[in-house]
């Protein structure tokens, strides 16, 4: 209530015959009460739930990687970003949210300076300190509650999708509890009997099938009847006769997916697909199919799109871990070409996410690495010097402009994406049982220069198939049991992959004239980017310097209420 004042102008009159000189105005002051409604400020509500939540994990992505992936789209010449405004989905992300980074090597005074994906993902997955190589464990080897796990028990829906096999390190954190990574057959096990996980999307048939399958012609008739192709079913690597795909159809209620085809059919809620026998197509292959539209398989983009389809259905909403495994598998190899079509991989399952999630307020999306692979980098150098060039801007004085080393043309951006082939595919052509014994620098540049648009001559392919002793061999040892390994002349130590290491020979033949360095064909503890999309009360805490277990709790509280 207020109240206001008026002036009221009275005139009164004397009646005593009419209206006369006499005259007097009266000036009322007169007091009125009136009701007026009145406004309060109230601060905005800052929203720190959300409803969904998708993390996105680049296996491999340090930085340097994405510097790559940027660098092509922006200013390579021939860019397939060209038609899109030269801007990636990673960067999309980057304007519309916020940007930090992260730490993650092995947690705590006890851990390690740097990570496997194992070790990493599970930080990622429970928010707590564990060790090297294990998965779902707490430092001291006991089991801990993931965040997809306590998406489950609030009753939401939960999804894995990986590019790589699904029991591979990363998707398996998240649903799955064991002390050594290399446990693949247990862990396809555990995905499908805990009733955690309703869609799981990815490679690695050969742990789901049974021992016998490449010999048992009437378990090969059984997955043919389900639609597998024979190239799914090639092998196994259990050690019994169950068939973990027939059990998570009959005994589980998984609706069964084989080919991208099968995929885009389906219309339930609980879903197993399995799209080739090990890992799925690399980033080159995908490329090519996608050309011509040949491809059987589903791109990661397929997968993120369908498993955001089906997961979107439930009202509690949903958590989403979505992978793309093999940017670091091409890291491990030094494969700059390989690399760059699976950063373009990613991106496009990057994108689908970013149109799915652009308009709402209710999901929170985290975009990061696991970790950083081959301390990759592009480096300028002494070899090919530029020619000599005179300048018309008036500062130069007459001056012959000719720097001093060869900072790198734009056109190798378009080299590296013209590669045809991975690293594995030229060793593949040399010898298919990659018994590389006796074979020649002319054979080796002879199918590097078939897949590669930078040529190498004789002479720079003879480091390839050298070989020497192996001075840390340790018997029974996956990797380290032979006598001889490849001949690595800098930083062997830091090489460790065996015969795969001819790939590396590729990568350090070819990589001066991609203008392009390596470090390691193992991981580096560089902190790696985070992109952070949602409401600003839930990102504004990933704009920092932090740790992977801190992401992970960030991410648990803003999904599972406290």
């Amino acid at each position: 209530m207020s109240k206001k004042t008026i002036l009221a102008l009275a005139v009164a009159a004397t009646l005593l015959g009419g209206c006369s000189e006499d005259t007097v105005e009266v000036i009322k002051e007169v007091e009125v009460i009136k009701e007026v409604e009145v406004i309060k400020e109230v601060p905005p509500v800052v929203v720190t739930q959300v409803k969904n939540v998708i993390l996105m994990i680049g296996d491999g992505m340090g930085a340097q990687q994405v510097g790559l992936l940027e660098e092509y789209a922006r200013r390579a010449p021939n860019s397939i970003y060209n038609s899109m405004g030269n801007q990636t989905a990673l960067s999309k992300f980057a304007n519309a949210g916020l940007m930090g980074l992260s730490l993650n090597a092995p947690h705590g005074d006890s851990g390690s300076l740097v990570v496997d994906s194992a070790c990493s993902a599970t930080q990622l997955a429970t928010g707590v300190a564990a060790g090297s190589e294990m998965i779902g464990l707490d430092i001291n080897g006991n089991i801990v509650e993931t965040i997809l796990e306590m998406a489950k028990a609030k009753g939401k829906a939960t999804g894995l999708v990986s590019d790589t096999r699904i029991t591979h390190a990363t998707p398996a954190a998240f649903a799955a509890h064991q002390p050594h990574r290399s446990l693949e057959t247990s862990i396809a096990e555990q995905l499908i009997e805990s009733g955690n996980v309703d869609v799981l999307l990815s490679g690695g048939a050969r742990v789901f099938l049974p021992s016998d399958i490449k010999t048992d012609l009437a378990d090969q008739a059984l997955m043919k009847d389900l639609g597998m192709p024979t190239t799914s079913f090639g092998k196994s690597k259990r050690k019994d006769d169950r068939n973990l795909i027939l059990e998570a159809k009959a005994d589980h209620g998984y609706d069964l997916a084989f080919t991208k085809q099968q995929l885009a059919a389906l219309d339930g809620n609980k879903i197993l697909g399995l799209f080739a026998n090990s890992g799925m197509a690399d980033g080159i292959a995908y490329t090519a199919c996608s050309k011509d539209n040949s491809c059987v398989e589903p791109s990661l983009r397929d997968m993120t799109m369908k498993a955001l389809d089906v997961l979107s259905q439930d009202p509690d909403g949903f958590f989403l871990m979505i992978e793309g495994g093999q940017i670091d598998w091409a890291g491990h190899s030094n494969d700059a070409g390989t690399m760059l079509h699976e950063l373009i991989k990613f991106d496009q399952a990057v994108q689908a996410v970013y149109d799915w999630v652009k308009d709402r307020e209710d999901t929170l999306v985290i975009v990061t690495a696991d970790h950083e692979t081959g301390s990759f980098g592009l480096s300028y150098s002494r070899k090919n010097l530029p020619e000599g060039k005179f300048l018309d801007g008036d500062g130069m004085q007459g001056r012959e402009y000719k720097p001093n080393f060869n900072f790198g043309p734009l056109a190798t951006l378009d080299k590296l994406y013209a590669q045809s082939g991975t690293f594995y595919n030229m060793m593949n052509t040399v010898d298919s049982n990659w018994d590389f014994n006796g074979t020649t620098g002319q054979e080796w540049a002879d199918v590097i220069n078939q897949y590669s648009a930078i040529k190498v001559t004789t002479e720079q392919a003879e480091q390839i198939p050298q070989r020497e002793v192996n001075e840390y061999q340790v018997p029974g040892h996956k990797y380290l049991d032979a006598s001889e390994f490849p001949k690595i002349v800098d930083f062997k130590e830091f090489y460790v992959y065996g015969d795969e290491l001819h790939g590396n020979l590729i990568g350090r033949t070819l990589a001066a004239d991609q203008n392009v360095v390596w470090g390691t064909g193992t991981h580096t503890a560089a902190p790696v980017p985070v992109y952070a999309f949602g409401p600003m009360g839930v990102i504004k805490q990933f704009s920092t310097m932090q740790h992977h277990v801190d992401l992970a709790k960030k991410m648990m509280a803003a999904l599972i209420e406290p």
